[in-house]
């Protein structure tokens, strides 16, 4: 798919990764890029559009898409994260707050955009996943697990989406220079490096989009005696 002359919405755009999307996305010659964010005034970026959209928030995802129906792209980048361990005593709520924002915002963006990207002709859906969709480090099971769903939940629609002509791509990152792994000492993506690669898998129709080694290695392990998600 060219990017030049679409209509692309990105979530979480306000910072770190998704900015960076909007960013490239307006470089590379997308029509418009709408930049959504709980609070639209928290997005700076010149040329971009705007827009308040809360993924957890069935209504605010109906408003978004009556106000972005000439959308070709979708960018499922919101995401959320929080660090706990699968026994704490929150465990439960730490698990539903993953889901409902990684796992169920994904589906609720994909639900109500879904007829209108098939109005543009099939258009795409890209939803950022992570290396994490197949490990589970200690510490990170809410986020592991809820990503692991959005992997299902990605090939489930590629699926269901194909008829439309819609290309779904899963994006699997590893760490990114963001605020989400501040604080973690391990060797990290630019969000820049990120988009690049995902908009050149774009550009060739490609459904999956491995970033950094990493991912390369945990992805061929996975069907081998000794998958990385049993030592990890």
């Amino acid at each position: 798919m060219d990017i030049r002359g679409k209509v692309v919405l990105v979530t979480g755009a306000n910072r770190g990764l998704g900015k960076a999307f909007v960013t490239a996305l307006l470089e590379a010659g997308a029509a418009k890029v709408y930049a959504a964010a709980r609070d639209p005034a928290s997005v700076n970026i010149a040329g971009s559009t705007p827009i308040a959209l809360d993924i957890t928030d069935p209504a605010s995802v109906q408003r978004a898409a009556e106000q972005c129906s000439d959308v070709s792209v979708l960018i499922n980048n919101a995401g959320f994260a929080k660090y706990g361990s699968l026994l704490a005593e929150d465990s439960v709520e730490n698990l539903q707050q993953h889901f409902d924002v990684n796992t169920f915002g994904t589906l609720r963006l994909s639900r109500a955009f879904a007829p209108i990207l098939a109005k543009q002709g099939g258009g795409a859906l890209v939803n950022i996943l992570s290396v994490l969709s197949w490990l589970s480090p200690p510490g990170y099971g809410g986020y592991s697990t809820s990503k692991s769903a959005q992997w299902g939940l990605t090939n489930g629609l590629r699926g269901e989406l194909r008829e439309q002509n819609t290309l779904v791509i899963g994006v699997h990152p590893a760490y990114i220079d963001t605020d989400m792994v501040a604080s973690m000492q391990v060797p990290k993506s630019t969000p820049q490096e990120v988009v690049a690669i995902t908009l050149q898998a774009l550009s060739e129709d490609r459904e999956e989009v491995l970033i950094t080694d990493i991912t390369h290695g945990v992805k061929a392990s996975l069907s081998t005696q000794t998958p990385a998600y049993l030592s990890h």
